[in-house]
């Protein structure tokens, strides 16, 4: 006895976003040069629209803002679109125990907190970047691109830990400095940024969060066009080239559908495990006719076929379809046969089975990719091998029964 399956992803685009709400909470890395009002400035030069605030306190580390009650009253101000979480500027950089104890637990409890107030609130951590000859007091960031990298890491693994985005900001400052080294983006302390280093943090922040270039904006702070445009540059390089990378996710895509299940009970009895983010509500085809607004449902079947579970999740942050296929198959197959054959679409656009086995017309059996049969037309026999032509393009699913044997395989025809 044998249960196939076949698995097809859908997603769904809705709309286009051009006005962000942000709320900034770090510390002097965000409040010198005041990088939410130029990112705000740099924003609407771009023709777009963003409103901003900030909680910054100089040093503050992530547990600092977990035990500062004016954080939280930041955060549930309003349903922000975006609420941009940074450490202090070494807290990610040191040993990895000692970011497991003393700050990943406090950076996702912030963005439990962020997620908490406003369900399609998505939380973007500020990736900064090493100082600019890194910490002395520790041999495994003593350069910036030690201490870069040690930052890069952190800061992605915390996003991971807590399904959220990074904007590469570090990323960006090491671009520069290794391509652009005639172009300064500390201040005086070898930390903080000056006017170029929150420029190019800012043109960054637009990049992931808009999910636009910022070049050609002609908002350039107190630099030249020149500077000001290879900044642009840099960061709509680095960001928008690696959107998965970075785990950002536009905001007329929040919502993501997907689900898995396993055959709980063979042949017929499937459960399905939901998968879905950012959703509240589902429903569920099971391609008999039954339908489910169960989280994780299970499905039991009555025949064999071919079916298509379509799950569609939904919330107040839009709404997404996944379609899979489930073939069942119940017939008897000899699991060790030496029985080879082969499927596939050859240059003249016709199906070819070639096999070591003789097949009649009648032992085919063509679905679609929503389990209806095809009709289809035998044009040469040679053998064991046969050439099909069938009107039908996409999934399709090949079906061979014959003298107590069935095999399955699945094509893709152009």
């Amino acid at each position: 006895m044998r249960v196939l399956f076949s698995m097809l992803l859908i997603s769904s685009v809705a709309f286009c976003q051009d006005s962000l709400s942000v709320l900034f909470i770090g510390n002097s890395y965000v409040y010198t040069n005041d990088l939410p009002t130029v990112f705000k400035n740099l924003t609407l030069s771009l023709g777009d629209n963003a409103l901003v605030d900030s909680k910054t306190n100089g040093g503050f580390t992530f547990q600092n803002h977990v035990n500062d009650p004016l954080t939280f009253q930041k955060i549930n101000a309003q349903n922000w679109d975006y609420v941009v979480l940074q450490g202090q500027s070494q807290e990610p950089s040191f040993p990895y125990g000692q970011v497991n104890s003393a700050t990943l637990p406090y950076a996702v409890q912030l963005a439990d907190s962020v997620k908490s107030n406003y369900l399609c609130s998505q939380v973007n951590y500020f990736m900064t970047w090493g100082r600019q000859v890194g910490d002395p007091q520790w041999d495994s960031i003593n350069t910036f691109d030690k201490m870069n990298l040690r930052l890069r890491n952190a800061y992605i693994r915390i996003a991971d830990s807590s399904k959220s985005g990074v904007t590469p900001a570090g990323v960006a400052w090491k671009y520069v400095i290794d391509n652009h080294p005639t172009i300064n983006l500390f201040s005086s302390d070898g930390s903080h940024p000056n006017i170029a280093g929150t420029y190019l943090t800012a043109c960054t922040f637009y990049a992931s969060l808009f999910h636009k270039s910022p070049v050609g904006s002609t908002y350039w702070t107190t630099l030249d066009q020149t500077t000001a445009e290879i900044l642009q540059n840099v960061a709509s390089l680095v960001v928008l080239d690696s959107l998965s990378e970075w785990r950002l996710k536009h905001l007329d895509s929040l919502v993501v559908s997907n689900f898995s299940f396993v055959n709980s009970n063979p042949p017929f009895e499937f459960q399905f495990s939901n998968q879905s983010e950012y959703s509240t509500d589902y429903f569920w085809s099971f391609g008999d006719g039954v339908t489910s607004s169960l989280e994780n449902p299970t499905h039991v079947y009555n025949s064999p076929g071919i079916y298509q579970i379509d799950l569609i999740g939904n919330s107040i942050c839009g709404a997404d379809t996944t379609v899979q296929f489930i073939e069942i198959n119940t017939n008897n197959i000899d699991e060790q046969s030496n029985i080879q054959w082969d499927v596939f679409q050859n240059e003249a656009g016709l199906i070819v089975i070639n096999s070591d086995f003789k097949i009649e017309k009648k032992d085919i059996i063509i679905y679609n990719s929503l389990g209806q049969k095809c009709s289809f037309e035998i044009l040469e026999t040679q053998g064991s091998l046969i050439k099909i032509k069938s009107d039908t393009s996409g999934i399709l699913f090949i079906n061979i029964e014959s003298q107590n044997i069935s095999f399955h395989k699945t094509i893709f025809v152009k």
